[in-house]
This record gives structure tokens, sequence and C-alpha cells, in this order.
């Protein structure tokens, strides 16, 4: 099956601890040396995916393993270091290095968009979504150049490095694409181990062949797992945690899946935020359309965080800006407005494009997952996760005072490793975060 983009056969990468990847056949083990366990969970389709999405048993395990000061504290909280895109649609071998605030940077058609995208499927898969789910359009990914073998296949591949108390853990994923969807090969790594390895071994069965280190009576156990959703997610429904073996595999997987599912992705549409809506749990939806719905929560649950948006309102918003308020309306509806000294306030529906995408993106970096739609991981306290915000077009309809506002915020939120932000943007914007200390840019051009 090529996954490579060329003509020859490619299995299963290695995955070193350095992050590298190279070609490689997957680690066999002898018969002898492994113990069988029972059969595949049942766990496919939206409500399996979601039961598994939620079933991170032990991971305030990986949360106590944190200190509670300075950089031991931050390196506590399991964030994702680096994405790799050995063969992912355009990307070839690449290897991409994430900082607290990192935007990619390149011409149209150079792959910003689609390595965002590579990185929010994984978070969805590290989340418990099927393959299916992540990747309804799946031979959109595999390189063009990629032909297939005498069956007909062909795939793509993609992997990231977790670092937490576990160390970095790398994750490296080979996906079938054509004929069918499915996965066909996943390794897990970490301090030079092999701690999970998955294979296709036969085509006629919706599962692939896992071996996870144990260390105990026999040093490997091997069973099947779903050829749909992500091996790494399930280790915690299948390992026991009796041996060091299978707490350090549990570690480093728990890590990974809490780093992976901390993240937000934010798309805000101004088209969308202008009405007013009516009131509900106020958690901050991608398209940002309940924008005043959050503001009205904010103002009375944050009031501090809600305070601190209004001070930084007036970097992005024309004219003076004394706060943001929020009018509820007599149909029962709220809507949220920009206060004016000694002028009539502004209803958000006035704003520009460019000021409501400010306005959504400085809320996103200001709150948490407990203000955003997203997948809280009720195991772990939140002072123990950082979220990831993933933002495509960071730029899109803000002019440079306003992006050099966002930044400076990022870098502000990022520097205590709450908050980290990935995201891409045009040339202009690319330039003024150059020179934002703290900002790390990667082009794709070059």
């Amino acid at each position: 099956m090529d996954f490579n983009g060329g003509s020859t056969l490619a299995r299963m990468p290695d995955a070193h601890p350095s992050g590298t990847v190279s070609s490689g056949p997957l680690p066999s083990v002898a018969p002898a040396a492994v113990t069988v366990t029972g059969a595949v969970p049942e766990a496919r389709g939206p409500a399996g995916a979601e039961r598994l999405g939620r079933s991170v048993t032990g991971a305030a395990a990986v949360a106590r393993a944190a200190t509670v000061t300075g950089a031991r504290r931050r390196a506590a909280r399991p964030t994702v270091t680096e994405l790799r895109l050995s063969a992912f649609a355009g990307h070839r071998g690449a290897v991409h290095a994430l900082g607290p605030v990192t935007l990619f940077a390149g011409p149209s058609g150079s792959g910003k968009s689609t390595t965002l995208r590579a990185y929010e499927a994984l978070a969805r898969l590290g989340a418990g979504d099927s393959l299916d789910e992540v990747f309804p359009d799946a031979a959109d990914c595999v390189p063009e150049r990629a032909r297939p073998d005498a069956q007909g296949r062909r795939g793509f591949r993609i992997g990231c490095t977790v670092d937490g108390p576990a160390g970095p853990v790398h994750l490296d994923l080979a996906v079938q694409a054509e004929p069918r969807l499915r996965i066909v090969g996943e390794r897990l790594t970490g301090r030079g181990r092999t701690l999970l390895a998955t294979a296709l071994r036969d085509p006629g069965r919706s599962t692939v062949q896992a071996e996870w280190h144990t260390a105990g009576a026999t040093p490997v156990t091997r069973a099947p797992l779903p050829d749909d959703l992500l091996g790494t997610a399930l280790l915690p429904l299948r390992v026991a945690g009796k041996t060091p073996g299978q707490l350090e595999v549990l570690a480093a997987a728990e890590q990974v899946v809490i780093g992976l599912r901390s993240a937000f992705p934010c798309d805000p549409r101004p088209e969308g935020m202008r009405a007013p809506v009516l009131p509900g749990e106020g958690r901050l939806r991608r398209d940002c359309a309940n924008l005043a719905e959050v503001l009205h929560r904010t103002h009375t649950d944050c009031p501090r965080r809600h305070q601190r948006l209004a001070a930084v309102a007036g970097a992005g918003c024309a004219g003076p800006v004394t706060g943001v308020g929020v009018r509820e309306l007599p149909d029962g509806t709220v809507r949220a407005v920009l206060e004016r000294d000694g002028r009539p306030a502004t209803p958000l529906g006035r704003l520009g494009d460019g000021e409501l995408r400010y306005l959504a993106l400085a809320l996103t970096l200001l709150t948490g997952p407990g203000v955003l739609a997203m997948d809280r991981i009720a195991e772990v306290p939140e002072a123990m996760q950082s979220l990831t915000l993933l933002t495509d077009g960071l730029d899109r309809g803000l002019d440079v005072r306003q992006v050099r506002g966002l930044l400076g915020l990022a870098v502000g939120v990022a520097a205590d490793g709450h908050i980290r932000v990935v995201g891409t943007a045009g040339e202009k914007a690319a330039g003024e975060a150059r020179r934002t200390p703290g900002v790390t840019v990667v082009d794709l051009s070059a």
C-alpha cells in the first residue's frame, strides 16, 4: 500500500525518540512472549465514540504527576509540541515544531489549511471520533502521486509528539483511504520504547492486531482492536495497570489523549454574530454565532475575564471603548454592545467583520474549556490542562492593528502554559508575527 506518493509498498513508519520518521516494518513479537486478551470492544458509531472519548480512566494520575511551580508545572500539562505530515495531501516528510503560539504562513496552495486539518483530525481521533466522521473525504488526503497497489489500496500518514509528565510521547498513524477507509497501522513510542503497535493482518476483518508493552510475566500483550478508532484512546479501557510496563503504557496513552483532546477549533463567522440570541448555557461555539450569549454569561460568572476583554476591545474596535455590555430585550433575547464613554452604546451588529472576529478570538483566548463548546476532560483539573486554540486564517478580515493586538494577547496568555495557539495567516500577518517575540512562524513556502 503506497502512503508515500511513490510506487513502492509502504508499511507503518518507525517512530524514533527524536520525532523523525523512517520507513520500516512493524515489530514482530514471538507468540510465546504474548498474552492474548479478549474480543474487540463494541465501540463503533457516534455513541461508542462518545463513550470512548470520555473514558480516560486514571487520567488524574497524569495530573497528580505535575508539580505546582515554575517550568515543571508547565511541563506537567500535556501539550502537542510537534506535528508530522509524513504523507498527507500535498505534504511529504514534513515535521513541524509547535511553540506556545505558532502560525503557519505561505502562499495560497502551500498547505496551511491542510496542516491545521491534520492537527484537528488527530484531536478528534483522540477524543474518540470514528475514522469516517473525521475523514468524510479521505481520498482528498491521499498524496496526489500515490499510486494504488495491486489491491487498489492508497492511504496517508500523520503523527504528532505530545510532551508532558511521561516525557515526549510520539504517535504515528497510517490510514488506508481506498478502497475502504481504515487504520492499518499505529505506533505509540516513548523513552525509546515501542509502547503500542498495531497492524492490519487480515483485510477481511474490521480489526487490527495490537501489541502493547507489559513487562510482566509476559513482555507484550496482544489483542484485536477496531480499525476505525484510535487504538491509543482505547488503551485505558484495555490495560489493567498492574505492572510497571502497563503503567508506563497508560501514562503515555493518557498523556497523548489529554494533549490531543485539549483543542478548540475556532472560526468566527461575523454574518452569524450580529443578531440577538436566546440566553443558554453560554459555551462559545466554533463559529462564535452565540457570542452575545457567552458575553451574557461571562458578564456575571467571569467578571475579571469580562473586564479584561473590555480592556482589550479598544485595541481592535474603532472609537473609544469603555466596556462590553449585554442588553436583555423584551422578546427574551440578549444583545451585546460596546459601551462608549458619554456616547450611546454600539450594538455588535453594527460592527465591521474584522471587529467581530477580533472580539471573538480575544474572548476565546481569555476563557477556558468551561466557556467553550468542547469536550471537557472532567478527570483532570483545568489547572493541569493546556487548551490549544486552532484558528485557520487568524488574520482574515483584520487590519495590522488588530493582528498586532491579538498576537500580543496570545503571547501574554500563553506565557503560563494554560493556552496555546496554532493557526494560519497571510504574509502581512506573518510579517507582523515575525516581529513579535514569542511567536513561532513556520514558512511552508520554504
